[in-house]
């Protein structure tokens, strides 16, 4: 009888598993496993990890939904690239199954396990799960990937058949699920982490937690192509954690999004869509991922400022979209799509500081942190990728603000120390009178910063600098 030992990692659901299903169906028995990598954890900043956290009460949830199925759930804690083949000696299968991670790191890491497992001759394959369309699926009619998103888009949409959208099968093959005795899983506190804040903040980690999250998204859909700009409203689908680490399947998104049809739908598939693109992206140049995708802007002159770094990361710039947007991912690892742009947009052209520097940050801090869409992320806000924002359009900082929270409710949510400053001066305190401030009780510089830089003179250095790059090349 086949024995097959399924490796579970960005794809912590039993329903709809592509190489779950695979498993499954060759008829045999399949036992399952998911490792807490040390190579991952061990260079985390914070002990107080939220995605540690989350990834920590999915697994438990997963444990619970194989166990329904009749399986069980080996969760491990060390180098994957050791245990997985280790515990395929251990359990004598005959191939490890697994999805498809598109990540230099994540393509090593596999290429390592293959070998090791190639040498005690037992079998590797992966799948397709976490993208309708990977890699190469999907080029232009000159043979060569797209770097540019309406025509990948197009194309996307083009070759989109139902059929790609189907459910995986893995409830109809539960009987080969094989039920082991496995040890306790690992603790937060075993594994050298603590209890953060998630939970408090409203996430529901889990299948369960993602089906929640999509319920509610379901009945707002519609509206989604004229909500989703406005951070203080509840515009946005906030499934994007759940798309991380696949508490839920990609598959059904876009089914939801095709059926409902409307505007807001289309564009939120559009969101989808990009996230595919990225993955291509970064599968077919990994250069991208340490180096500008444009390779001339490598020679794009950045500022050495650490204390303005700081100020932006700890949201004290004095311009309160931004610090509102900063604030809102330090205290709870989530940042609307919009004001992504706007932050990005500010640290690049405003501060003149390094676009990794900022991805490092957002790396560090984002819970739905993944590395294709954030590497492709900011390098569109620092002109430097492909398909990127072009580089003499740069966010205005105040107009982002008077037109996104024109009221203020974010900003005063998240800088709460601007709360009594009138809608008028909200999003530009620094041009308040003493007479105002002395009236709202809001003294500058005492009580909030005064602006880091003047948006209109950065921007004229800003430009310069591009322009120096587009010369030269």
């Amino acid at each position: 009888m086949q024995k097959i030992l399924f490796w579970f990692r960005r794809d912590l659901r039993a329903y709809d598993n592509a190489g779950l299903s695979a498993a499954l169906s060759v008829g045999g028995l399949v036992h399952c496993v998911f490792v807490f990598d040390r190579e991952i954890l061990d260079a985390l900043h914070s002990r107080s990890d939220r995605r540690v956290e989350f990834i920590w009460h999915s697994i438990k949830k997963l444990a619970e939904e194989l166990r329904d199925l009749g399986g069980s759930l080996h969760v491990l804690y060390g180098k994957a690239r050791e245990e997985i083949p280790a515990l395929a000696q251990r359990l004598a299968v005959n191939a490890v199954y697994c999805n498809r991670d598109y990540e230099p790191a994540a393509r090593n890491r596999d290429a390592a396990v293959l070998e090791s497992l190639a040498t005690i001759g037992i079998g590797f394959l992966d799948f397709k799960d976490q993208a309708v369309f990977e890699k190469t699926e999907l080029l232009t009619q000159a043979g060569k990937p797209f770097t540019v998103f309406t025509p990948y888009k197009n194309a996307w949409i083009k070759n989109l058949h139902t059929v790609q959208l189907d459910a995986w099968p893995v409830e109809s093959l539960a009987q080969y699920f094989s039920w082991d005795e496995v040890a306790p899983i690992p603790t937060l506190e075993e594994m050298g982490f603590e209890t953060s804040n998630l939970l408090k903040k409203g996430f529901v980690p889990g299948s369960a937690g993602a089906q929640q999250v999509l319920a509610d998204f379901l009945g707002r859909m519609s509206h989604y192509r004229v909500m989703r700009d406005f951070p203080g409203k509840k515009g946005v689908s906030y499934l994007s954690v759940h798309q991380r680490f696949g508490t839920i399947s990609i598959r059904e998104l876009a089914r939801h999004a095709l059926a409902n049809g409307s505007e807001g739908a289309q564009s939120w598939l559009s969101e989808l869509i990009w996230r595919d693109f990225y993955f291509q992206i970064l599968f077919n140049f990994p250069h991208a991922a340490s180096g500008s995708f444009k390779r001339e802007y490598d020679a794009l002159q950045f500022d050495q400022d650490p204390d303005l770094l700081l100020a932006w990361q700890q949201g004290k710039t004095g311009y309160p979209l931004v610090d509102a947007a900063m604030r809102q991912l330090l205290e709870s690892g989530f940042m609307h799509n919009r004001l992504r742009m706007v932050a990005a947009s500010f640290l690049v052209k405003d501060l003149m500081i390094d676009w990794r520097a900022g991805e490092a940050w957002f790396a560090e801090q984002l819970n739905d942190f993944d590395l294709s869409a954030n590497n492709g992320g900011w390098q569109w806000a620092a002109s430097t990728g492909c398909d990127a924002q072009p580089y003499f359009r740069i966010f205005n900082p105040i107009s982002q603000s008077e037109k996104f929270d024109p009221e203020g409710a974010f900003i005063r949510r998240y800088v709460p120390e601007l709360q009594g400053v009138s809608d008028r001066y909200i999003h530009a305190p620094w041009m308040m009178p003493t007479t105002e401030q002395d009236l709202c009780g809001v003294k500058l510089p005492r009580d909030y910063p005064m602006p880091v830089v003047d948006h209109a003179k950065a921007r004229e250095r800003a430009l310069a600098r591009y322009k120096a790059v587009r010369t030269a090349s």
